[in-house]
Formats: structure tokens, sequence, C-alpha cells
């Protein structure tokens, strides 16, 4: 009886030990690697110089206006198309829920941006911000909003928006199909109490509706912001971080030190303080839910 009540313990370890061999191998051993190589002078091109430097990379970053420059982009692109996806997906999600003849199709197009792989996406944002042929030019040209075309990811002042705008149309779906889905696990008895008690539709937003929903949106944003602070594709392909370093984000200049300038080491330290700045966001969310949790209690 003992050996087989100590099987029972031991058969759910042995149905994860697959997945947890994999992310040890995925995650945590290449994790491991980077942050040893942050430690290190490693530059290809520069076998004779390879090395151990301690944080003589860590200190260098904190000195390097290209990496100052990265950084406020980061926390701007992270911001911008966070805020950009949580407003149209939750406007979007709210007509979504309304009663309509098409309703079932408008669910299914809606997904079309988030399916849509991000070559394409880049690509065809690209030619729509073009500034000799774009179809964006010409719609603001025809509507009188601009008098003449703009080159808009030539522009430093431009570029990186016009990429948060791309990325805002590709991720917003995400927002709108777990914001609905929220929506839908409502109980309609909480309405119909406050028709009968004369609320408004704002009374019943603010007071039944978001407080209901508030759980969702913060995991959504979270999932969506670690998503996010990572991509680098977009803007890669769209601009290649420029003009000069206009569009730098942190996960851009980790890869383009690695793969252009062949300094793993230096591109490992930047891909370490971008995991830091993620860590810090997931410890604040996940002390902001236990504390709503102690307050619900």
């Amino acid at each position: 009886m003992k050996r087989s009540g100590h099987r029972a313990n031991l058969y759910p370890y042995a149905l994860l030990s697959p997945a947890m061999l994999a992310t040890v191998c995925i995650v945590l051993i290449p994790m491991l690697y980077t942050v040893s190589l942050s430690f290190m002078n490693h530059v290809l091109w520069r076998p004779q110089d390879m090395g151990f430097v301690g944080l003589a990379n860590y200190a260098r970053a904190l000195q390097d206006e290209v990496f100052a420059i990265s950084f406020r982009n980061t926390i701007t692109w992270v911001a911008g198309v966070i805020g950009l996806q949580l407003i149209l997906g939750f406007a979007t999600a709210l007509l979504l829920n309304r009663d309509f003849w098409w309703r079932g199709l408008a669910r299914s197009l809606i997904l079309i941006p988030w399916v849509t792989p991000s070559v394409i996406t880049a690509l065809m944002w690209r030619w729509m911000y073009d500034g000799n042929s774009g179809v964006i030019n010409d719609i603001l040209v025809r509507l009188g909003v601009i008098e003449r075309y703009i080159p808009w990811l030539a522009l430093s002042e431009t570029s990186l928006p016009a990429v948060m705008i791309a990325l805002m149309w590709q991720g917003f779906p995400f927002f709108a199909v777990m914001i609905l889905a929220g929506l839908q696990a409502i109980p309609t008895d909480l309405y119909e109490v406050a028709d009968v008690d004369g609320a408004n539709i704002f009374q019943k937003f603010f007071r039944i509706t978001l407080p209901m929903i508030t759980p969702i949106l913060f995991t959504t944003i979270l999932l969506r912001t670690i998503w996010v602070a990572n991509s680098l594709d977009i803007i890669f392909i769209m601009t290649g971080g420029g003009p000069g370093y206009a569009s730098y984000t942190l996960p851009l200049f980790a890869y383009i030190r690695a793969y252009q300038g062949l300094d793993f080491g230096y591109a490992s330290t930047i891909a370490v303080y971008l995991t830091l700045l993620l860590v810090t966001i997931v410890a604040v969310y996940v002390v902001r839910v236990l504390r709503s949790e102690d307050a619900m209690r």
C-alpha cells in the first residue's frame, strides 16, 4: 500500500517531467548562458581579447547614449502600443458584445490582424507609409489633413509612432477576444438589477462591467507587455531602427549588437537589462494582485 501510494504521488511529476525538461533546455539553460556572457568580453572578430570582464559591460551600457535612447524608446514603445491596443480592443469587445445579425462574422474577421504573420504586417504597413505612393499619404492629402506626402518612416519624429500604430493594429484583437470573454462571463442579473435601480449606462459600466473584468484586464496587459517589450521583427523590417537611432528599442539594439556587430557579451548585457525591466513590471503586478486579494478578504 505504501509503495502504491508513493507511486501515486510521483505520477503527476512524471507527467510534468517532459514539459519541465523542455523548459529547462529551451529557457533556463539559454538564459543562464546569456547571463554568463554578459560578464564576458565576447566579440567574435576579436578572439584574442575574449575573457571575463565582470561588470564592465553593465557600466558600459549605462554610459552608452544609444542604450539610453533604446531604453527610453522601449518605455515609449511598450506604454504606447499597450495603451492603443487596450483602448481599441476594449471598444471592439464592447461592440462585439452587442446583439446584431452579423456578429458571428465580425468576431471572425476581427482575428485577421492577429493571425497575419509579422513579416506580412510589417511589409504591408511599410508600403502604406511609403513617402511616394503610400495609401496613407494619399488619403490624408485628399482629406486636406496634410499638403504634401510625408516620409513617415524616414523622419525621426514619426518613425517610432508609425511602427507603434502598425503593431497596435496587429495586436488589438488579443485584447478584444480576452475582454469579450470577460464581458460574456458577467451575469446578466447584475444589469437587470441595475436597470431596476435606475442606473444609466455609465454607472453600469463603472460599477459592474469594469470591476468584473479588471482581473482579465490586468492579466492581458501583463502578457502583452512582455510580448511587446520583446518584439523586434516589425521594427526591424519597417525601419531597421532608423533613421539613426530614432526607433531603436532594447531587443533590437541587442539583436544588432549580436548579429551585426558580433559583440555577444554586450548584447547579452542589454538582454539582461531588458529582463530586469520586465521582472520589475511583473513584480509590481504581483504585488498589486496580492494587495487587491487581501483587500477583498
